[in-house]
């Protein structure tokens, strides 16, 4: 398996990922609230990390991208998403661990509806946006994915 593409399409990933954090953090600054800093720290994180993985894939190249290969992104690419998409969660405070930051994340991308937050509506709204996010990216996911 070639690691370098796989590294190289997975910084592209965390890079649009990251990217959408743009959105819940006007949405914070135009409100005022509590949840700027989280939704930064986690928007640096995830730019952090695609930065990282696009350095270890540096020479790699798209047209390398075998059936392994895709099959590693598309494991991976949830993995990721998921911690880059919780630490907004876990910084702020709406749950207590990591693992729960996850959890949040990841029932978001994937669209579950799943959710570990006792009183959702209790939460500062760009919290609240970063989380409908992570659904609607979900939900577009699944659409590209049916196509």
């Amino acid at each position: 398996m070639r690691l370098a593409v796989v590294a190289r399409v997975l910084s592209l990933l965390c890079a649009i990922i990251s990217l959408f954090m743009v959105f819940p953090i006007i949405w914070s600054l135009a409100d005022g609230s509590s949840d700027l800093q989280p939704l930064a720290m986690g928007m640096l994180s995830g730019f952090s990390l695609s930065a990282f993985l696009f350095l270890c894939g540096i020479s790699a190249k798209a047209r390398d991208l075998g059936v392994r290969e895709a099959f590693a992104v598309v494991s991976l690419s949830w993995i990721l998403a998921s911690a880059i998409g919780g630490v907004p969660y876990l910084l702020h405070g709406t749950v207590p661990t990591f693992t729960d930051a996850f959890f949040e994340a990841m029932s978001g991308f994937t669209t579950t509806g799943a959710s570990v937050i006792a009183d959702i509506q209790s939460n500062p709204r760009g919290i609240l946006f970063w989380r409908d996010m992570t659904h609607w990216l979900g939900g577009m996911g699944i659409i590209v994915l049916s196509q």
